[in-house]
């Protein structure tokens, strides 16, 4: 079986789909490796490290040309017609905002996984492409914030004075809050976070942070698979006094709140970023989805009286060498589940949840109803 790695062509994404280090554990599961000439240069990747450990460097067209095809994002038309008949293509495909290609998809008779579609389960865990990814968005949040802020994150006490720790506040505890609050409490911030489910309460003060709860009778926020629900326009109305109420006294304001397959709700306006201080930062890792503050622009920093708004896109993509280990790391535990070393083939158990879960187009059919 033949196995291939491909450039990524979106001038924001600098990762890879295969790193150096893991290609003798795909070519275990009967793979031969072929990868794009500079596919991971911008992850810190060169040629040589591939042909190392066993891999060949080969041009655009013989990578599409495979059993395997691996990517981050959707490769575009062109390369779609380029890849065969019958082969598996892995990614984080965003099914949601690329709908327009999947009857191509369904035309050319390309099984797909989409990386992004893995179920929160036990079992699915070392697959969970989101989980590793947002762990390293919610890092690079504070990194960013930190930079673009005027002052120091912890508290010192000097001879000419005191310096007062920043004032962080998370809205939305994800996995990229969680990560956002524990390393803005690891540079000594002030954090306080909240969030429309209360089971994250718990994990917010175990970080040391404060959690601020608004006061309301609805439980149901949470859905099945652990993500937040959109909730009642009374709630909103709620959310939106308690944050306007807290945004003025703080520093830095990490926006993390998306709802999959809908347009990412607006949590700070205009009125609220006003109330800040000069020099105050907001991330918003929303962007990229309508974001969380109507101010946010796509790829740009926004300075609204006095306040910069970060509409960094790809936040993981900024760590790309780890983001890219982790992303490989996921994608051959999940390539493990499909393959049968001793036939030396791909098998699709359609029984088992996680197979089933991700695959959105296979021999010429929609497997996933819901992206029709």
């Amino acid at each position: 079986m033949l196995l291939s790695v491909i450039k990524e062509n979106d001038k924001n994404e600098k990762r890879v789909a295969l790193t150096p280090d893991l290609v003798k554990l795909f070519k275990k599961l009967e793979f031969d490796i072929f990868v794009e000439k500079s596919a991971g240069e911008n992850s810190g990747f060169k040629d040589k490290m591939y042909i190392d450990e066993g891999a060949l460097i080969k041009n655009r067209e013989e990578c599409l040309n495979s059993d395997v095809c691996l990517c981050v994002k959707m490769p575009d038309e062109n390369d779609l017609t380029k890849i065969k008949q019958g082969s598996l293509l892995i990614g984080l495909l965003d099914p949601f905002e690329n709908k327009n290609y999947i009857n191509f998809l369904i035309k050319q008779k390309i099984t797909t996984c989409s990386m992004e579609l893995i179920p929160r389960i036990s079992r699915a865990q070392s697959m969970d492409v989101l989980s590793s990814q947002a762990n390293l968005a919610g890092y690079r949040s504070i990194i960013d914030a930190a930079a673009n802020f005027p002052k120091a994150f912890p508290m010192m006490m000097t001879a000419a004075g005191r310096v007062n720790p920043a004032k962080v506040m998370v809205l939305g505890v994800g996995v990229a809050g969680l990560q956002a609050i524990a390393t803005a409490k690891r540079l000594g911030a002030v954090v306080s976070a909240t969030d429309v489910r209360m089971a994250t309460k718990e994990q917010v003060e175990s970080l040391g942070a404060k959690f601020i709860m608004v006061d309301s009778k609805e439980t149901d926020a949470e859905t099945s698979g652990g993500y937040a629900k959109e909730m009642s326009d009374e709630y909103k109305k709620k959310q939106s006094q308690l944050i306007a109420e807290t945004i003025s006294k703080q520093d830095i304001v990490i926006c993390t709140a998306l709802i999959p397959g809908k347009k990412a709700p607006i949590l700070i306006s205009k009125e609220m970023v006003e109330t800040m201080r000069p020099g105050s930062v907001v991330i918003d890792l929303a962007v990229e989805s309508g974001g969380n503050c109507p101010l946010s622009k796509l790829n740009e920093i926004v300075l609204h009286n006095d306040v910069k708004i970060l509409g960094y896109p790809n936040m993981p993509g900024r760590v790309a060498k780890d983001a890219s280990s982790l992303y490989s790391r996921n994608i051959l535990n999940f390539l493990t589940l499909l393959v049968n070393k001793e036939e030396k083939s791909i098998k699709l158990d359609w029984n088992d949840e996680i197979i089933k879960s991700v695959i959105l187009t296979h021999d010429g059919s929609l497997k996933l109803e819901n992206f029709k």
